[in-house]
């Protein structure tokens, strides 16, 4: 959850309990907006899958983020940089816990909220491997029966939705768009870019693709599992990610879609065997670098 700060361990004696403390660095505009923007959000939000926040100070110049501590940390730290090998089992469940937040923060509240930056370190484990979803520094609230803004261009490469590239407007879809990576990633245990690959793997989504049209996907399941997981979850979590990743964001899926295909209360998507091309005006990537900061 660093963003535009330093995060510390702290420990608040009244609560016996730890904490996760964030300053935000006083250099930082964005890091203002986006200590503003989670205060706003955040402090109206409560759902199991989000993390907690305790309380905030803003004094003296200081900005400082309170939150439950996640003693387990970021899903990537695990899933990329061997932590800890996360079972089949914690991995479909992690899964679900998002898609529950998701749906929470889409369809439950007084308005929606767009998060606009899932990723796989936005994801915090507690003790027990829950996932809650955290860091709302980019996130907006909008009207239901709009569920879209038109914003500068943010997020993070490899999680954004096309549409997002080429207009800026975040959306339900977007959102759905950057949880079908996480599901990938977590399938897959790679990152959504993997420069190290040739071309053809590079893009996780594209790999995925491809091996699902040639009908070898299962061939794309993490191989630190060794086989060990369940092979009917495994084809829902890849289907149901490639489907939130269409290129069109009307064929994407809402998230409540998706829980009913997690929970088996619903088929899996038929899906076209050659990722389509994306219908959008693309712009340039230095176009894109010249006019808008992306998340890294």
């Amino acid at each position: 959850m660093g963003g535009f700060g330093v995060v510390y361990k702290g420990y608040l004696k009244d609560l016996d309990t730890y904490v996760a403390v964030k300053r935000i660095s006083k250099a930082s505009k964005q890091g203002i907006k986006e200590y503003a923007s989670e205060v706003k959000i955040i402090s109206r939000s409560r759902h199991k899958n989000l993390v907690k926040l305790i309380g905030q100070c803003h004094e003296k110049g200081e900005l400082i983020l309170v939150y439950e501590f996640m003693a387990n940390g970021s899903l990537d730290s695990h899933l990329f940089k061997g932590k800890t090998l996360l079972t089949w089992e914690v991995r479909f469940k992690i899964v679900q816990d998002l898609a529950s937040a998701l749906f929470y923060l889409h369809e439950k509240g007084d308005h929606c909220v767009l998060h606009r930056d899932i990723k796989a370190s936005n994801i915090m484990l507690d003790s027990s491997f829950n996932a809650k979803l955290g860091d709302f520094g980019l996130a907006r609230l909008v009207d239901h029966a709009k569920a879209s803004q038109t914003t500068h261009l943010a997020g993070t490469m490899g999680y954004l939705a096309p549409e997002c590239v080429s207009s800026g407007k975040a959306s339900k879809e977007s959102d759905v768009y950057s949880f079908g990576v996480v599901a990938l990633e977590i399938a897959c245990g790679r990152r959504s870019i993997e420069p190290k690959y040739e071309e053809s793997q590079a893009s996780l989504v594209t790999w995925v693709w491809n091996a699902y049209g040639s009908q070898r996907l299962p061939d794309v399941a993490d191989p630190k599992l060794c086989m060990n997981f369940d092979a009917k979850q495994m084809e829902c979590l890849l289907m149901v990610g490639l489907w939130c990743v269409h290129p069109d964001q009307h064929l994407r899926p809402s998230i409540r879609q998706t829980l009913q295909v997690f929970n088996f209360e619903a088929p899996l998507p038929k899906l076209p065997g050659t990722r389509p091309t994306p219908t959008y005006d693309a712009q340039t990537t230095s176009e894109i670098q010249a006019s808008h900061v992306f998340r890294v």
